[in-house]
């Protein structure tokens, strides 16, 4: 094949980061500027057509610039201007909830439908820094049949071409593209860019896509660029050169003819250090995404029992998390200044959906009916999940007296315990107990005097009324189920043993806080294990401070050269995990803190939880993105059953495991925005990510059987979305009885992850996926407030489905794509 027979489609584009090197005040000037570039390009050149992605931008432009923006408009019309990606922002990729990428398409690409009257049918993420496997079903879904990326590329990830299809575990595929050497070009010749591209293209193939324009701080093509190609195109010694966008090569229509191969995997690795790359931000994000997730469905639920008007700006809030979530940003790779720009955009969103949240439960609560009682106050507490939930609730309270005790509104006694305050002041107690709650719904407990069961003391001294106490030592705490061993000298666990099972959950000392040597750059390019183990933290103190009816608690001080490290490893009479409650103060630089958890297993298999999903992975040591759990399951060594222990957590998205030891990654210190090749030089000041204080929790979860049958997905889902209580809140005129569910799910792999209103009227949008790759028939039960409905839904392995629920109980329910339109 000469190279006259080969066609590349030239694709004008400008990957712009709003945010990276620089703020986003800086990033929106630079999107104008590009925009306008391109605009004066095709008035320039008549066959040129400018590419590009990310709704959040044309908005900047839309408010901004009028003029401009019709401008665009009237490109796009003409075919002109190619709107690709269809999502609000180009984001990491891996950090993201699931439920995040859905919005990112439903803002996205209703924007550009609103806007542009055309939605983008290509997905387009050139720099993230790798893909999880669950996205060909969120595309698909999204409208969006293809996607192009660029990283991982060929020599961090072996693919059989640079077209292939690539396919979810439900089987959705969608055709994807690796782009050759680079996603921009130089801003004048581009004829080597051109050859690197023609010289990938093999047969029976005789075209593909090259990418050129000015990147990254924006700019886009040049008219040296566009010169160039007009010279090329018309030598014998370049390939035929067509400017145009993508889906002049990316058809899924025509590929089915194609001999394309199949990837059934997830694209990594490309930066392994980005996923521990500032804890702030990450911990930000899970906690906005969580909280305008349960916002929504209490307003939903609000709504529809009291007539609480659903609440607006709720798109705005999701519309910053997902500004946030940019690559750059939400992977930690950012100047500093720029995570102050992040914080306040997510303290925005936290506002507005705090307060959706807030009117929502106090409508419902205060409709709650409690008759009066001297000395009595209720608590109502909120369970966001649809299956019943049995978990510790712990919540602050004024006025508590000796001789109170806590009931279930039938009168019968729970345990209470009461903890250390939050305030450092007389008249001001912090109670925790055991709640077990109806599938998303609400159930009223009562704090009455006269009803306390007896008179207990903890450790620090602080009161308890309730029945037994778990068993506790200076450095053991038991439950029945499990005991909790704590080696006083260095403070690691030394035993945890499962009673029941007549098996050791550990091979030997775990919860070991290990400090790596880390000198590689903020994404760690290259780098794919961190395992070079320069010392750990050693314990300075181990003290029972917790000691009642509910729980009891170690704490483990421990320290390393400048830093410290807490750990109150809590273990509940009730509750079959251990939840453990980490404050670090970290000054140590260019340096990772790892926990490691060796289990004890054999013949084990290593599961990650992704966006709406979970991976099985080579347990070799590699860095792993992963969201809210990871699950090493085989069979212990003690009996030979099946066995395994799940490491949950509130807010980290990094992990390895090698071979039987898991490691949760908890932080990483490098200078800010340091990309290889350049290197800090000695003696010169940097600022180090996070330094300081940070507070995360995370839970081990030992289990007989698998995850699947420990229900791991769902103690995760409970760890992030919390109950949510309100003391005092109630009326004796109220309509609402004491305890209420108002839906529900009959599957256990089947989670309802999304109660919302629809975008364009007050139909329901109910979302929910399966979580263990078994397909299934679910019934979800919907309360009176919701139409009083039973919907049987057919599930396939990991598949999403989303509803449509009108309000008239006599209209169907139908099932909808994540943009909420009918296919």
């Amino acid at each position: 094949m000469g190279l006259k027979d080969k066609t590349l489609y030239m694709i004008g584009n400008a990957h712009i980061d709003p945010v990276w090197l620089w703020r986003w005040d800086e990033g929106f000037q630079e999107v104008r500027a590009t925009f306008r570039s391109a605009l004066d390009r095709m008035n320039e050149f008549d066959d040129f057509v400018f590419t590009a992605s990310s709704a959040a931008l044309y908005e900047w432009v839309e408010h901004s610039d009028p003029a401009m923006f019709a401008e665009i408009r009237q490109r796009v019309a003409e075919g002109r201007w190619q709107i690709i990606g269809g999502w609000w922002m180009e984001p990491d990729c891996n950090i993201p909830s699931g439920e995040s990428f859905v919005r990112q398409g439903l803002y996205g690409q209703r924007y550009f439908k609103e806007k542009f009257g055309v939605t983008a049918r290509i997905g387009y993420n050139p720099d993230s820094f790798g893909h999880n496997g669950a996205l060909p079903q969120i595309l698909k879904k999204s409208g969006l049949d293809s996607y192009i990326f660029m990283r991982p590329g060929p020599h961090e990830k072996a693919l059989p071409a640079h077209l292939f299809w690539w396919e979810a575990d439900d089987g959705s595929r969608v055709l994807a593209f690796r782009i050759h050497s680079a996603y921009c070009a130089c801003p004048a010749d581009i004829s080597q860019h051109v050859l690197i591209c023609a010289d990938a293209i093999k047969a029976p193939f005789d075209s593909t896509l090259c990418f050129y324009g000015v990147g990254n701080h924006g700019g886009g093509p040049t008219v040296a660029n566009l010169e160039c190609i007009r010279r090329m195109d018309a030598n014998p010694e370049f390939p035929h050169l067509v400017l145009g966008g993508a889906e002049k090569l990316l058809d899924p229509k025509a590929a089915q003819a194609w001999p394309l191969p199949v990837v059934h995997d997830e694209l990594q690795h490309h930066a392994s250090g980005c996923y521990s790359a500032h804890s702030g931000i990450k911990r930000w994000n899970r906690q906005a995404e969580n909280l305008l997730l349960a916002a929504e469905k209490w307003a939903v639920i609000a709504q529809r029992v009291t007539g609480q008007p659903y609440p607006t700006g709720l798109d705005r809030a999701w519309k910053n998390v997902l500004f946030n979530q940019f690559h750059d940003t939400l992977a930690g790779t950012a100047i500093e200044a720029a995570y102050e720009d992040a914080r306040d955009l997510y303290g925005e969103a936290q506002a507005i959906g705090g307060r959706a949240l807030n009117y929502a439960l106090q409508a419902l609560a205060w409709n709650v009916r409690v008759e009066p009682q001297e000395g009595m106050k209720p608590i109502v507490v909120f369970n966001p999940h649809a299956w019943p939930v049995r978990t510790n609730v712990e919540l602050e309270y004024g006025d508590l007296h000796d001789g109170d005790g806590l009931q279930e509104e039938s009168g019968r006694p729970v345990a209470l315990q009461t903890v250390q305050s939050w305030a450092a002041a007389n008249g001001r107690s912090r109670l925790s107990f055991l709640a077990e709650l109806p599938p998303l719904g609400y159930r009223t407990y009562r704090v009455a005097p006269g009803t306390a069961a007896g008179k207990a003391h903890e450790a620090d001294g602080s009161s308890t009324a309730g029945r037994e106490t778990a068993e506790a030592a200076e450095h053991v705490l038991e439950n029945g189920r499990f005991r909790l061993e704590i080696d006083p000298l260095t403070g690691y666990i030394a035993s945890l043993r499962d009673e029941q099972a007549g098996c050791e959950v550990f091979t030997s000392e775990a919860a070991v806080p290990l400090v790596i040597d880390d000198p590689s750059d903020t994404w760690s390019h290259n780098v794919f294990k961190f395992d070079h183990v320069c010392g750990a933290f050693r314990a300075s103190r181990v003290q029972l401070v917790e000691c009642g009816p509910v729980k009891s608690v170690l704490r483990v001080t421990s320290e390393y050269a400048a830093s410290r490290l807490v750990q109150d490893f809590t273990l509940y009479r009730d509750l079959e995990q251990i939840d453990v409650h980490v404050t670090v103060d970290w000054h140590e630089h260019f340096k990772m803190l790892k926990l490691r958890f060796p289990a004890h297993l054999h013949s084990m298999k290593a599961t990650y939880e992704v966006p709406y999903g979970h991976m099985q992975r080579f347990a070799s040591g590699e860095e792993e993105a992963g969201q809210g759990w990871v699950d090493l399951s085989g069979l212990s060594r003690d009996t030979g059953d099946l066995y395994g222990v799940s490491i949950l957590n509130d807010g980290k998205y990094s992990f390895d495991v090698n071979i039987r030891d898991i490691g949760l990654t908890v932080l990483r210190s490098p200078v800010y925005a340091n990309h290889m090749p350049a290197v800090p030089v000695p003696g010169k000041e940097y600022s180090f990510i996070d330094q300081g204080i940070q507070r995360f929790t995370y839970s081990i979860l030992p289990h007989t059987g698998s995850w699947e049958d420990a229900g791991t997905v769902r103690r995760a889902a409970e760890l992030n979305q919390r109950p949510l209580t309100l003391p005092g809140a109630t009326q004796p005129g109220g309509k609402l009885p004491q305890s209420a569910s108002f839906l529900s799910v009959d599957r256990e792999n089947v989670d309802i992850s999304v109660l919302k209103q629809a975008e364009e009227n007050d139909d329901l949008i109910l979302r929910a996926y399966e979580t263990a790759g078994v397909a299934g028939r679910a019934t979800l039960c919907l309360g009176a407030p919701l139409g009083d409905r039973t919907v049987v839904v057919d599930f396939g392995a990991c598949e999403i489905k989303t509803l449509r629920i009108p309000r008239d109980p006599a209209q169907p329910v139908l099932e909808t794509n994540l943009l909420e339109w009918q296919e």
